[in-house]
Formats: C-alpha cells, structure tokens, sequence
C-alpha cells in the first residue's frame, strides 16, 4: 500500500509542476492569448463532459 501512494503522490507532483510550466509559458506569450487558450480549454472539457453525460439525446 505505501508503495502505490509514493506512485499515486510522485505522479500527481509530476503533474502539476508540468502544468505550472504550461501556463507560465501561455501568459508570457500575453495575457489575453493566454485567456483564449484557457477559455478554449474550458469550453473543451464542457463539451466533452456533455457529450459523455448524453446531453442533446430525445
């Protein structure tokens, strides 16, 4: 059990320091790219999400 919360914590570390790194490069490349980028995103996952829940069938 130790084992996989040292992979569970090492992975979760990893991820958010890469992320850290994705959006200081969005805002140096300016602030308003880096609204539309992060808007853009957003708007993705809520497509998605809708799409998996079943949104729109009749």
């Amino acid at each position: 059990m130790g084992r996989l919360l040292q992979i569970s914590m090492l992975t979760y570390v990893t991820m958010l320091l890469s992320s850290c790194g994705i959006v200081e490069g969005i805002f140096k490349a300016g602030m308003w790219t880096g609204f539309l980028i992060v808007g853009a995103v957003i708007a993705l996952v809520i497509w998605i999400i809708v799409k998996i829940v079943g949104g729109g069938k009749r």
